[in-house]
């Protein structure tokens, strides 16, 4: 390790010498700057350690001493410095934890009932109100994009933009299935009812990272059906996009404007893009960034929210919280953080040292 980040260090003052240079391009010098400012928090860290390993050093020397008072004292230093020492390496390690490039992005959130009828679609209905809650708590824009209502409530598919500092870092890891265990207010004989709805949590994208040409779509112009007021249901305003090298479909109908309409159907597509392109990289990167990934997949069961037992289990790391009116009144805050904090020991455990300081020190411009 010390070998590795020792070349790192000699390439950091070279590349510092190099900034001073008065024949550097301003490309040439933002590209240096780039590099230096990806390595800086790496060699501040290293150099920390190399101090307190020469302070270790120095106080091994006093273990032989003939001073019983001293001993004890190098022997009390000696063990805060290699407490100190791991910190450091500790926190060296989390910042090569190969970072989300998503993390920051807003989200298209999809929830779909599946398995259970009716019930499925008032659980998705909940669903929906508990991340409704929890984006008034976090200050986050929440805006329904398209929805189809249940038969008796709820939804059988709902899609809503997310917006604000970091929300898909946040709900990253709430894709995937989820499943419900309660005893239905028709049930007349007490039975428990299982149903499930899936969720997908799509980064946001914008036209720069995914451009959809006019010539890879077909537009499909109709007439709004269900709930509506004066207009939905009598003008021609609901949108259909159909991109034809994926054939994937979306459509919007919410909007008695078909331009607003055009518009979120647009933003779902790009996002559904991006979520498809990502994907295809991913396959090709590390195993750390795969595993991650692969924890969010929506085929997975993720977590049961049991009624009779007022409890929620997430299935990827064991962890069980109580009070399920609480967490439906948005208050997943903890929870999410603790699973957020169980993916990051995970990778921790699993980072390639070497792998992952080439990984910053090639860092694309």
């Amino acid at each position: 390790m010390f070998n590795t980040l020792e070349k790192l260090f000699e390439e950091y003052n070279i590349l510092n010498e190099k900034l001073l240079s008065s024949s550097l391009m301003p490309q040439q010098f933002l590209k240096i700057k780039k590099k230096i400012i990806n390595i800086t928090p790496i060699i501040t860290i290293y150099l920390q350690i190399k101090i307190l390993i020469k302070k270790k050093k120095e106080n091994q020397k006093f273990l032989k001493d003939n001073d019983n008072e001293i001993r004890q004292i190098a022997k009390e230093e000696l063990n805060i410095l290699e407490n100190k020492i791991n910190l450091f390496k500790k926190k060296l390690k989390t910042l090569l934890i190969p970072k989300d490039i998503n993390d920051k992005k807003n989200v298209i959130l999809e929830i779909r009932a599946g398995t259970g009828g009716n019930e499925a679609s008032l659980f998705a209905g909940k669903l929906f109100h508990m991340y409704a809650k929890l984006a008034e708590i976090q200050k986050w824009n929440f805006n329904i994009i398209s929805k189809s209502e249940g038969a008796i409530g709820g939804f059988k598919d709902i899609a809503v933009n997310i917006t604000g500092k970091n929300v898909f870092s946040w709900l990253k890891y709430e894709a995937g299935v989820h499943r419900v265990q309660r005893i239905p207010e028709t049930e007349s004989q007490g039975r428990i009812h299982t149903s499930v709805c899936s969720i997908a949590v799509l980064a946001e994208a914008g036209e720069i990272d995914v451009k959809i040409e006019d010539k890879d779509i077909r537009i499909d112009v109709f007439r709004s059906s269900g709930p509506g007021g004066q207009s939905v249901n009598t003008t021609d305003s609901a949108i259909r996009i159909t991109h034809l090298k994926t054939n994937i479909v979306v459509q919007c109908q919410d909007e008695k404007s078909q331009i607003k309409n055009k518009n979120k159907a647009l933003k779902v597509l790009r996002a559904r893009l991006y979520d498809q392109k990502q994907k295809e990289s991913e396959k090709k990167r590390a195993d750390i960034r795969k595993k991650m990934v692969k924890s969010g997949n929506r085929s997975d069961k993720i977590r049961t929210y049991n009624f009779i037992q007022d409890r929620c289990t997430d299935h990827r790391t064991g962890i069980t919280t109580y009070n399920l009116s609480k967490i439906f009144l948005g208050n997943i805050k903890n929870l999410i953080i603790q699973i957020k904090c169980y993916f990051q020991q995970k990778d921790l455990n699993v980072v390639n040292f070497n792998n992952a300081v080439e990984e910053i020190r090639t860092l694309k411009d």
